[in-house]
């Protein structure tokens, strides 16, 4: 069915529904109260640069030393070991060019890296490991990526694979990888890219088995263009923004004091809320997916769920995390359905790129090996701390709706 042919049957499905399912929250998350609140001050008359020397200037800086606290306390970190940056693409191209650039050698990273970190090792040549059918990187074939590089007499200078894939959900068991890198290449940055990590998983874990990781508010409910990268005591990068000097020289820039405070706003009250919350939306996660998978046939759910628990480590490598329930669905296609998903009122996406015109299958399932056929079909699903039994009803009984009509 053609985008022209959907708008004539969007008009006959239910698009003047009262109701708003915003499941998107991958993508970007609601900004928390408390964030919003704690940068207010920030936006208006506490508005002073905290590098400088003035009243005004000390006060701002003292409210970055304060975040920096609450954010080292919630990862598990030493203060000192916290870079404020401007979200996860900064700090995941930070970690790549800055190891190689100061370190020499080659970057590895899995097929499944969001494109922040994948772009970065294809354009320094480097290794891309395959993963397995969960999108999780192959364990034995990251091995053989690491001996590799030593037999041609290289040194790896950095091993980047993420905590939680940003499409499908999957966990990366990262003792498992941070086991293998000690061993193959016990001189390489391990860096993991955090960002749908935070809300479904205690970090303090992924924080103690690597050497950098990297994190973007507003994933949790913070604002866009503030994040934290995690730069172990220890570890050498090479700045990627160079300039007043500040960060201890690992990110120049003036400081976006009302972002990093909301930041650490936003990331107290997830880590606070996190347990009650990973069960809360696992039941919600599971009722959505029955339900479509009940009501439609030639439907996946293209990684399986955990059964719902809190308590999940992030390193173990669980099935996937409760916030993002993806499907690949037969004989539609994400454009078309996620078109007919907007004019009822359903916020969703594909995890997929269009390119003139013609949908393309993620990277991510391709590196999966999910069947042509179904990946055209894909359907990302995310949940977070607005999401409500009302919005999964809602979306479920608009997914049915349009995909028996896609199908027709």
């Amino acid at each position: 069915m053609s985008l022209h042919e959907c708008e004539v049957v969007s008009h006959r499905m239910v698009a003047t529904q009262a109701h708003f399912a915003y499941l998107d929250h991958a993508a970007t998350t609601p900004m928390r109260a408390e964030a919003i609140a704690a940068m207010q001050p920030y936006l208006a008359d506490q508005f002073a640069n905290p590098s400088g020397s003035h009243r005004a200037s000390r006060n701002a800086r003292l409210a970055i030393d304060e975040a920096r606290d609450d954010v080292a306390a919630v990862l598990g970190c030493a203060p000192g070991e916290v870079v404020f940056t401007s979200g996860g693409t900064e700090g995941d191209n930070a970690a790549i060019f800055g190891a190689v650039r100061r370190h020499g050698g080659a970057a590895v990273c899995s097929a499944a890296e969001h494109h922040a970190v994948l772009h970065c090792v294809e354009h320094l040549r480097g290794e891309v490991v395959a993963v397995d059918r969960r999108g999780v990187v192959d364990l034995v074939a990251l091995e053989e990526a690491l001996q590799r590089v030593v037999a041609r007499g290289e040194h790896v200078s950095v091993v980047s694979v993420m905590a939680v894939n940003n499409e499908v959900g999957s966990v990366t068991p990262l003792r498992d990888v941070a086991r293998i890198v000690r061993r193959s290449a016990p001189n390489a940055v391990l860096h993991t890219d955090s960002v749908q990590a935070v809300c479904w998983l205690d970090v303090r874990d992924v924080v103690l088995v690597t050497d950098v990781a990297t994190f973007s508010a507003h994933k949790f409910g913070g604002p866009k263009g503030a994040g934290v990268m995690v730069v172990k005591s220890g570890t050498s990068l090479e700045p990627l923004i160079m300039g007043g000097g500040q960060e201890r020289d690992r990110r120049s820039g003036t400081h976006n004091v009302a972002g990093i405070v909301a930041t650490a706003a936003a990331l107290r009250a997830t880590a606070e809320a996190r347990e009650s919350e990973v069960q809360r939306v696992a039941e919600l996660k599971q009722r959505l997916v029955s339900t479509v998978l009940g009501a439609l046939d030639d439907v996946i759910e293209t990684v399986p769920s955990a059964s719902p628990q809190s308590g999940r480590s992030a390193v173990s490598g669980d099935a996937s995390v409760p916030g993002v329930a993806h499907l690949c669905i037969g004989g539609v296609e994400s454009e078309a359905l996620l078109f007919l998903l907007d004019e009822a009122g359903v916020c969703a996406s594909a995890a997929s790129a269009c390119a003139s015109g013609a949908l393309e299958t993620s990277h991510v399932l391709r590196a999966m090996g999910v069947d042509a056929r179904l990946a055209r079909g894909a359907l990302r699903l995310s949940f977070g701390h607005s999401t409500t039994q009302a919005d999964v009803d809602h979306a479920a009984r608009a997914i049915s709706a349009a995909v028996k009509r896609l199908r027709n």
